[in-house]
């Protein structure tokens, strides 16, 4: 993943990291119409078993919808040297969905989650700590005004962001479910949606660096 993310192509390297966040927005585009708006309606059918639990589920999907839909533009080089200030109150409101998304997270691993299984409670808490770290990281950098550092856990940052995409689309495949349960396959589809995508930003992150 380039670190200096822009949106004019003017070489292969711009080309690739269009043709990325073109897959990115897209791929996200899909999730969002199709499993979290549907949420927004209030419809008792669409909640299911979280029924009473649809105002944290509300606060989940919104702190993450925000920071799933700001995202590409806090990378978006363009438009954070032409806007500065708008991209630091985007950063801002990037950061509070998460921080909303969080405790949400956080509330339903501790409720619904633990009615699923201890195994998923957990792997739902580990995910909504490394979203808080991560992020709070990308804050404690840009306040020390180390920017490399702070594009770095900001990338990370996302990462994380997307495993709710990466866990919606594993977790459709009918082939998935053939290994067992939700409760049995659920905890190891939330592992796999950020560890593995933030181990492999990690080693690209790592590989120029002296």
């Amino acid at each position: 993943m380039n670190q200096n993310l822009t949106l004019a192509p003017s070489n292969t390297k711009s080309w690739l990291t269009l043709a990325f966040w073109i897959f990115v927005v897209a791929f996200a585009g899909r999730f969002v119409l199709n499993d979290a708006l549907p949420y927004f309606g209030l419809e008792e059918e669409v909640f299911g078993r979280f029924w009473r639990m649809k105002w944290p589920l509300i606060g989940h999907i919104s702190g993450g919808l925000i920071a799933l839909v700001l995202g590409p533009f806090q990378f978006w080089a363009g438009f954070r040297n032409r806007y500065l200030k708008v991209h630091r109150w985007m950063g801002r409101l990037y950061l509070t969905g998460i921080l909303i998304g969080t405790i949400s997270s956080v509330t339903l691993a501790l409720t619904t989650g633990i009615a699923v299984h201890s195994t998923w409670a957990l792997a739902l808490l580990m995910l909504a700590t490394a979203w808080f770290f991560t992020s709070g990281m990308a804050l404690r950098f840009i306040l020390l005004r180390r920017v490399n550092l702070h594009k770095e856990w900001m990338i990370r940052s996302y990462v994380v962001t997307f495993a709710f995409v990466i866990f919606r689309w594993l977790n459709g495949m009918d082939w998935i479910h053939e290994f067992g349960k939700f409760s049995e396959v659920g905890p190891t589809l939330i592992w796999i949606s950020w560890v593995i995508p933030l181990f492999f930003t990690e080693i690209i992150l790592q590989w120029n660096k002296k």
